[in-house]
């Protein structure tokens, strides 16, 4: 505050004394009398007096002359304006007394020089570190344009005319194909429609620069563009996230998860909060992908203790350290090194803790080893749900929540089929216990532990090639956040029995996904990564599906969440299923895949009557 006073205070008080002698220079006609100079003499140390208390009182010292805007103008003409009722009135009191009155026209006059005075003083420090300063800067400029002629991309350009950045500015994209061409801050703005190889060869750009809150599709398809333009794309996050000064322009890369991003969901905080906060929670398979993000979620929602179940020592071991540093919440945090399918193991678990909420999201998920090992995946991903359900309705949890796959839908793997019949089993549990038992199923998730986003990271580091299945499978995707946001939410909304499934969006190729990530390594497919097809693998469909036709043309219950149609004659014989197939974990790994397909098949049968068959059932 003193370092600036004394910069400024000279400047100030040449503006204060030049604008009162103008007014009276204005006053007398540009010919000012000896004895007009002398009451300017006797009188300008009480008009400094007064003007330099009003600067103190109005802050006027304290903003940043830098980052000089609309708002700063206001307060210097606030400023001028009771400094000039102030010389008002002293002029009506102490100076009539002493005998030396300034003419009023002179306070008019002076007002207004003095609010144009500090006003251009301020913008002229904005003209020259924005238009002059960059001039003699070393470092070239880089030329890109900002795709949003909104707030948003408007909110870019400020930031880049006002921060310390490389770019320059050289359009704005986002005007209508029927509206004039419009100018923002000296930057030309084109239509939307337009082609984008004109814009960047009438332009020069070598960067675009895009709003955080751009959709996905739409984000992918400019990645694409742009790639083959060989412009680079980055994302800059919204005004929230830029922080430091008036502004501070923060550029990163545009990620996977860009791509892929949907409309946020609107989740009915009230519900969760009321289910979770000041609850004990279990979560076992705690240290996997969707585990660890819901002990993540449920640990911000102030939980009474949470208890982290999952076999693997040491992914239960990193994922402690990450959240030990969260030392205001480490106390509730209980770690448990159990494997689901351990009875006694889990029983001494849920009689220590007493959970209220369970989420069992413990599950063998990687189709083709499934389909190598299916006594694990029958094991465990049906074995170690009947355990964990069986504790649940024993004790009574209030809630018990089943995260399952949209693999489980007219399943052709071993995974999917166990998770298809995990699904039945929790739903004739529901029907026998007075807990609300619910099953929440979507597709796949990016970044999970196996999964095809990683992989191909690997195989681009390496320096390829891809390899992709076959060309035209596609697959469901959601962030990892996401995806556990709306289990939060499905888990406290939905009502026993239930199958909700959560909205999942448009199907995604895995080859543009491929080719998407090569691009956004700065590499172009087929040039410098190959891509090879290998064929389907076993236990591998083209595309899944996130519903049987008994549950098509459901309902919502949330903006982002179906709730399929249930028939309990549906669950008769499952506990008998259920039964054989713990049996057959004992036969040959043949067996118990038979055992298994002859049980689904059964399911998925009774799964594909129509509505008209439900209401004759009805």
């Amino acid at each position: 505050m003193k370092h600036r006073m004394a910069a400024v205070l000279p400047t100030y008080l040449a503006i204060y004394v030049a604008s009162y002698y103008t007014a009276f220079v204005l006053r007398c006609d540009f010919n000012v009398p000896p004895v007009v100079f002398d009451l300017f003499r006797y009188t300008l140390p009480i008009i400094l007096a007064v003007k330099f208390v009003t600067c103190l009182g109005t802050g006027e010292w304290r903003r940043a002359f830098r980052y000089a805007s609309l708002h700063d103008v206001q307060w210097v003409g606030i400023g001028a304006t009771l400094a000039a009722v102030a010389i008002y009135i002293t002029n009506l009191t102490v100076l009539r007394w002493m005998g030396i009155p300034i003419p009023r026209s002179v306070i008019v006059i002076d007002w207004g020089f003095t609010i144009m005075a500090s006003a251009l003083l301020r913008m002229s420090f904005r003209l020259y570190a924005e238009s002059i300063k960059p001039l003699f800067r070393g470092s070239p400029f880089n030329p890109a344009l900002i795709y949003g002629a909104k707030s948003e991309g408007v909110g870019i350009l400020r930031a880049i005319q006002t921060g310390q950045t490389n770019f320059n500015v050289v359009g704005l994209i986002g005007g209508g194909p029927r509206k004039p061409r419009s100018i923002i801050a000296g930057v030309r703005v084109y239509s939307k429609h337009s082609s984008l190889t004109k814009l960047v060869n009438k332009t020069g750009a070598r960067h675009l620069l895009v709003p955080g809150s751009v959709p996905g599709k739409e984000l992918r398809e400019l990645t694409r563009q742009c790639s083959k333009l060989d412009i680079k794309v980055h994302v800059i996050p919204g005004v929230q996230e830029i922080v430091g000064g008036r502004y501070r322009l923060s550029v990163r890369e545009v990620t996977i998860n860009d791509l892929l991003r949907r409309d946020p969901a609107e989740l009915d905080l009230a519900s969760i909060q009321n289910c979770l906060t000041g609850r004990r929670v279990l979560v076992t398979g705690a240290a996997g992908s969707i585990g660890s993000e819901l002990c993540r979620q449920i640990l911000d929602l102030d939980p009474a203790c949470l208890v982290l179940v999952d076999q693997s020592e040491y992914g239960t071991f990193l994922f402690e350290q990450e959240l030990r540093n969260r030392k205001q919440r480490s106390e509730k945090l209980h770690f448990v090194i159990a494997d689901v399918t351990d009875r006694a193991s889990m029983s001494q678990v849920f009689d220590r803790f007493q959970p209220e909420i369970v989420f069992h999201a413990a599950a063998y998920k990687h189709v083709p080893l499934m389909e190598e090992n299916p006594r694990e995946a029958v094991r465990n991903n049906i074995g170690g749900t009947k355990t964990v359900a069986d504790l649940a309705a024993a004790l009574p949890v209030e809630r018990f929540v089943l995260i399952s796959t949209d693999k489980a839908v007219r399943p052709t793997s071993i995974m999917g089929s166990t998770k298809l019949v995990a699904e039945k089993y929790v739903q004739t549990i529901a029907a026998q216990t007075t807990a609300q038992f619910v099953t929440v199923r979507f597709g796949n998730v990016l970044n999970s532990a196996g999964s095809v986003v990683p992989t191909f990271r690997r195989q681009i580091e390496r320096g390829g090639p891809i390899t992709v299945t076959h060309p035209e499978m596609t697959r469901f995707f959601m962030t990892i956040p996401e995806a556990v946001q709306l289990v939060l939410q499905a888990g406290a909304i939905g009502d026993s029995g239930d199958i909700l499934i959560l909205e999942m969006g448009e199907p995604v190729k895995i080859l543009d996904l491929a080719q998407d990530m090569i691009a956004l390594s700065g590499l172009k497919p087929h040039e410098d990564i190959d891509i090879v097809f290998s064929g389907i693998r076993p236990g591998e469909k083209l595309y899944e599906e996130l519903f049987y036709l008994s549950e098509e043309g459901t309902k919502k219950v949330h903006d982002k969440i179906f709730r399929a149609q249930r028939d309990p004659s549906r669950l008769v014989g499952v506990l008998d299923d259920i039964a054989t197939l713990e049996q057959a974990v004992e036969t040959p790994q043949a067996d118990i895949a038979t055992d298994l397909r002859r049980i689904v098949r059964g399911y998925v049968d009774a799964e594909t009557w129509t509505d008209d068959d439900l209401r004759s059932a009805a």
